[in-house]
């Protein structure tokens, strides 16, 4: 990984982030607070521990917890909250608008934690629940268990909010293709990308944009170079690995141990990005002092930005300009 600098932030777990046309970095906080960092000069992100620089503007509030956020093509904010469901901000005001309420029942079930989305021209927002068993504290505990729970949902302009793909493991990130053909689900619990036509001759057909990924994928999001861009929250855990196929009651009784003998994500920042074939293009890793377990990536005009479940910082580091092939 290139080198990395850190840009503080105003409180603790900036899980994912949003970037807008003027350079202007989105995130959301554990205390529910959803800010935006000034694209300015005098405040340039840099290398080291973070600091405090120009100070970040709260936008609003949601009383919950901000996960995966998006801009839509108003710019206003798309906001999946784990506790009060799908909503929208719109920036300027602060106003909140609940699009799917937590606990609204779609399909066979309700959404109970709204993770990851990826908005489409025509207003359709797809976005997950990752899991009908536990609430986001105890994620580790829907890794251990494999419920397979999961689901990607849409919510169509008309307000209907449909089941697009269920059964899934830790249903997690959401990204569309840059023609909007296929989008994508991450199975964190599963160590895949999961691709769904939604045009074409193959419409409404399921594969596999990418598998036996090394690492547990997290957000999702289409850089501007069309490419899709993986949080790789933490390597492979082999006990988790062992897990897997065992009996449930035996992954019972892991997540029963204390807090300091379950497994735990690695010291490590890592994100990749496939293209459509899902050929790896892009493997950044790195051990960056104050900055791990990167949950959330965005791309934006060559410079990427990480976010984490964990700290009081968001991250960023300048793409690698290509060089010609001498010879």
């Amino acid at each position: 990984m290139p080198s990395v600098r850190l840009r503080a932030v105003p409180g603790h777990g900036p899980e994912d982030v949003a970037v807008d046309s003027a350079g202007r970095v989105y995130t959301g906080l554990a205390d529910g607070r959803l800010i935006r960092l000034p694209a300015d000069d005098t405040d340039p992100v840099h290398e080291g521990p973070s600091r405090p620089g120009a100070s970040p503007e709260v936008l609003a509030e949601t009383g919950g917890r901000p996960l995966g956020i998006e801009i839509d093509q108003e710019g206003r904010l798309v906001v999946c909250d784990a506790t009060h469901g799908l909503l929208r901000v719109d920036p300027g005001t602060g106003r909140l608008e609940t699009l799917v309420a937590a606990g609204t029942p779609v399909g066979n079930a309700p959404l109970r934690l709204c993770n990851n989305a990826a908005v489409a021209g025509d207003g359709s927002i797809y976005f997950s629940d990752s899991t009908q068993r536990f609430p986001l504290p105890y994620w580790k505990a829907d890794l251990l268990e494999h419920s397979g729970t999961g689901r990607l949902l849409r919510l169509g302009p008309d307000g209907r909010c449909d089941v697009v793909l269920g059964g899934l493991q830790f249903a997690n990130g959401v990204a569309l293709a840059a023609d909007e053909s296929y989008v994508v689900v991450a199975e964190t619990g599963a160590y895949r990308l999961n691709r769904v036509w939604l045009t074409g001759p193959h419409a409404g057909q399921v594969d596999r944009l990418a598998d036996n990924l090394p690492a547990f994928p997290d957000n999702l999001a289409r850089g501007s170079d069309g490419l899709i861009w993986i949080a790789m929250g933490s390597p492979r855990n082999p006990v988790l690995d062992l897990l897997a196929p065992r009996s449930p009651a035996l992954r019972r009784a892991v997540w029963a141990l204390p807090e300091s003998l379950q497994p735990k994500p690695a010291n490590t920042a890592w994100v990749q990005a496939v293209d459509p074939d899902g050929r790896v293009v892009h493997d950044f890793q790195a051990t960056v002092p104050g900055f791990s377990m990167v949950t959330g990536v965005r791309e934006h005009g060559g410079t990427v930005w990480l976010g984490s479940l964990h700290g009081d910082s968001v991250a960023a580091f300048d793409l690698p300009i290509p060089t010609d092939p001498i010879g």
